[in-house]
């Protein structure tokens, strides 16, 4: 593996609103509890080096969406750090943190929201280069038809508007933006979830492709795990703010080390096991404001020991190249076998 491009140390992200003058006079006087707190990540270590593509999987709720954003630069975090080639982004000069934040850009999941209604294509794509003197604004009309060829559409219908296309060419217009000022790092959050299956694989190859050709660093947000083991050099597997399991995509998928990485992959569908009855993770995932103590997976889990609801497992290599949080995660290994010629459906609902 390379030298990291970003890297995220004991990242937390906590989410809390100020209350007004009369909330606080109430606090003040007993008559009211303090607004709760969301602890959306919690103590979060993650690597990426450049030219890989990073899967981070887990249910909704789980921190992926916040940990893209943190990592994106969107918002900074409540403790810890994140480097940028090395380097906390917090001590990066004027020129240096402009030059990460043009490198590492975010595709959201919702292109018609991401988008600008108001603004012709050209426009939406052509702004921010121009912007940053990237781009002469006498070469943007040949800068503009470039990346929308690039990405698989007409470089005719750049004078249209959002509305005049269709949920995946405005996605294609999202990943056109993104790609206008040149950068290392994509932050992918959902960015197909929203789409039809048969576009969805359209995008995928698109992914897939655009990192041959540019050489991107890609962190690709999913819930779908047949999505994530596609795309992904390296899976990262979170739950409720934690880093759980880490490890390359076909040693995670061969045999999972922590249990809530085995129960998300016995939900995945396969072609060889059409009449076996499918039964998602037992129970609800913990609110974020009051999350249970030691491992937060301990309320759902069918392992669980006193021990899990004491202790917080520390995110360990437990074998080379892969690492999990899990007190029983050798235990774990020993009794996962692998089933032999079982490959998931790439469904990307």
């Amino acid at each position: 593996m390379s030298a990291p491009l970003i890297r995220a140390v004991d990242v937390s992200k906590r989410f809390a609103r100020t209350p007004d003058l009369a909330e606080r006079t109430a606090i003040a006087m007993g008559a009211m509890k303090p607004p709760a707190t969301v602890h959306a990540l919690d103590g979060v270590n993650l690597t990426v080096a450049k030219g890989e593509v990073v899967g981070l999987a887990g249910e909704s709720g789980c921190g992926k969406s916040t940990l893209g954003r943190v990592l994106a630069g969107l918002m900074p975090p409540s403790d810890g750090r994140v480097e940028w080639m090395g380097k906390s982004i917090t001590q990066l000069s004027q020129a240096e943190t402009r030059r990460m934040r043009l490198a590492t850009q975010i595709i959201f999941q919702d292109p018609m929201s991401s988008l600008n209604p108001r603004l012709r294509v050209q426009d939406i794509i052509g702004e921010a280069p121009v912007f940053h003197g990237l781009v002469k604004r006498r070469h943007l009309r040949d800068r503009v038809a470039e990346l929308l060829q690039l990405v698989g559409l007409d470089p005719d219908h750049a004078s249209r508007y959002p509305h005049q296309f269709s949920g995946g060419q405005r996605q294609r217009i999202g990943i056109a933006r993104a790609l206008a000022v040149n950068p290392d790092l994509l932050i992918c959050d959902e960015s197909i979830a929203a789409l039809d299956v048969s576009i969805q694989a359209q995008m995928l190859n698109l992914f897939m492709r655009l990192r041959r050709e540019l050489d991107l660093t890609i962190v690709f947000i999913s819930h779908d795990l047949s999505v994530i083991r596609h795309i992904s050099d390296r899976v990262v597997v979170m739950y409720l703010g934690r880093v759980v399991e880490q490890a390359e995509t076909e040693i995670l998928f061969g045999a999972p080390a922590h249990p809530y990485t085995r129960a998300l992959l016995d939900e995945v569908a396969h072609i060889d096991r059409r009449r076996r009855r499918f039964a998602p993770v037992e129970g609800e995932i913990p609110s974020p404001v009051a999350p249970p103590p030691g491992c937060h997976f301990n309320p759902r889990c069918r392992r669980a020991q006193p021990r899990c609801a004491a202790e917080v497992p520390a995110l360990r290599e437990i074998a080379a190249g892969r690492r999990a949080a899990c007190h029983f995660a050798e235990d774990q290994l020993k009794e996962t076998v692998p089933e032999q010629g079982e490959e998931p459906c790439v469904s990307t609902s």
